[in-house]
């Protein structure tokens, strides 16, 4: 196995754990519980989507994948700085502010993943 994708896995595996870690913090409230409802789902699913991809059968399939991931990390990143500007975990939180800046690293990484491949199946959106 490839060393990059393994450390890419493991940091998933990280940035969901610390999700988990922040539920007893967020959850006192109906808003609260509200938002890490959805951080939880599209959070956790980033590692889990991240392995399909992989896995996966073809180039496309690939890049389908981690277009999902990128989606996912986008919407935990939306959700971490809603915490952060509702004030439900204070920003100055270590977990949390973990969260906000792997959520961006993850993002960037998984975008770059998609252009790389996307510009080897031929399959580059057109520049504006």
């Amino acid at each position: 196995m490839n060393k990059f994708y393994d450390e890419m896995s493991n940091r998933f595996i990280v940035f969901a754990v610390n999700i988990i870690n922040i539920e007893k913090q967020l959850c006192k409230t109906y808003s609260g519980r509200h938002i890490y409802s959805q951080l939880f789902r599209a959070g956790t699913s980033t590692g889990a989507n991240y392995e399909e991809a992989r896995a996966a059968e073809s180039k496309a399939d690939f890049v389908h994948k981690m277009q999902i991931v990128l989606k996912e990390l986008r919407e935990s990143g939306f959700w971490l700085r809603l915490i952060i500007a509702a004030r439900l975990i204070p920003s100055e939180n270590e977990v949390l502010a973990f969260l906000v800046h792997e959520s961006k690293e993850l993002a960037n990484i998984t975008a770059k993943s998609v252009m790389t491949a996307k510009s080897k199946t031929g399959n580059t959106p057109p520049r504006s």
